[in-house]
């Protein structure tokens, strides 16, 4: 095992000395590739594309990401890239792996939670869009050119996540592969049709099991906290080391999406939208709103006096996004675009 470490840093060593000046792109490559990325971004815009595709990439993020959660604590042997400095074992302090140590990552690295949920709901997307091609074009070629641009861009994600040292070249190709399969799983089960209870027993299920794993290896003598002390010394400042990169973050925005997703196709707004036909122009209109509303109720800065508190509102804020996105923007857009027919 030692020796993939070694040979991710060497790896580490010749991507930043051969993509010098590249810093700022690949930052916001690996910021593209973040998990929440998948619930602000790819699901409102699949979701007005393709109704049930947009549920499947909402409910295949909320799965891979609560998956790659577990697989981090099992696999709570494994280090993180900035694990080098606290060992120091080979010898990189005067190496040039050094020089973009901004990394803060507060779980433990494998496998890749970017590289992973980008890949499990990106293959979604793929897929999807592969048949619609192909239902309009018969042709194998173009069939396929979308799954040729998913591995560019899953690539690009991996690579950039080496590049500012945020995890060793394994990790990424586990959470790689590990993603894809999960994305060609899930594309078979939508929850589109569940009762309310179905949801609300599923988020409650996903939050308690993981809580109740997490203090069942504590209670074991495993120490899950330790990736977090380690980031608090070596990251470059603090500050950085938030309370919304913790674990306990991922897990409360899985199980939040999962009950926003519940109330949002059993409120009365969904129940109206459904006997309308939204025009593209609508959909565009729901679309580039959604998109708004999500991105600045993200920037939103929660309270952090209390730890549980922030928990509660990070909940709260993640069961709101399917219900803006699935039921009261498409209900706003329309009502506004008729009363203005009228008018």
């Amino acid at each position: 095992m030692e020796g993939l470490y070694i040979y991710g840093v060497q790896f580490a060593e010749k991507l930043q000395t051969g993509l010098q000046g590249l810093d700022g792109l690949l930052l916001a490559v690996s910021s593209l590739g973040d998990p929440k990325t998948s619930f602000l971004l790819f699901f409102p815009v699949t979701y007005f594309l393709h109704q049930r595709t947009g549920i499947a990439v909402l409910w295949t993020a909320v799965v891979s990401e609560w998956l790659n959660l577990v697989f981090k604590w099992l696999l709570f042997g494994e280090r993180p890239f900035w694990w080098i400095h606290e060992a120091n074992v080979y010898g990189t302090e005067q190496s040039q792996v050094q020089q973009f140590s901004l990394s803060c990552e507060t779980g433990p690295g494998s496998p890749s939670g970017h590289a992973m949920v980008t890949g499990a709901t990106l293959w979604v997307m793929t897929s999807s869009l592969s048949a619609f091609i192909y239902s309009h074009s018969s042709s194998l070629v173009l069939k396929v050119t979308p799954y040729g641009l998913y591995m560019l861009v899953l690539a690009a994600v991996g690579v950039s996540r080496i590049f500012i040292l945020a995890h060793f070249p394994h990790q990424v190709v586990a959470g790689c592969f590990t993603g894809a399969a999960l994305g060609f799983l899930s594309q078979w089960y939508v929850p589109e049709q569940k009762r309310l209870h179905f949801y609300i027993t599923s988020s409650l299920g996903l939050l308690l099991s993981a809580v109740g794993f997490y203090w069942g290896l504590i209670s074991l003598g495993v120490n899950l906290a330790w990736s977090v002390r380690l980031a608090k010394k070596w990251c470059s400042r603090a500050e950085w080391v938030r309370l919304e990169t913790l674990p306990f973050s991922s897990l409360t925005r899985d199980t939040g999406a999962v009950l926003g997703l519940g109330l949002a196709l059993h409120c009365s707004l969904y129940t109206q939208i459904q006997h309308w036909k939204l025009t593209v122009k609508q959909k565009a209109a729901c679309g580039t709103l959604c998109l708004v509303i999500l991105h600045i109720v993200e920037c939103i800065t929660l309270p952090k006096f209390s730890t549980t508190f922030f928990y509660f509102l990070f909940y709260l804020k993640y069961t709101f996004f399917p219900v803006v996105v699935i039921a009261v923007v498409p209900w706003l857009i329309y009502t506004m675009t008729e009363i203005k027919k009228k008018q």
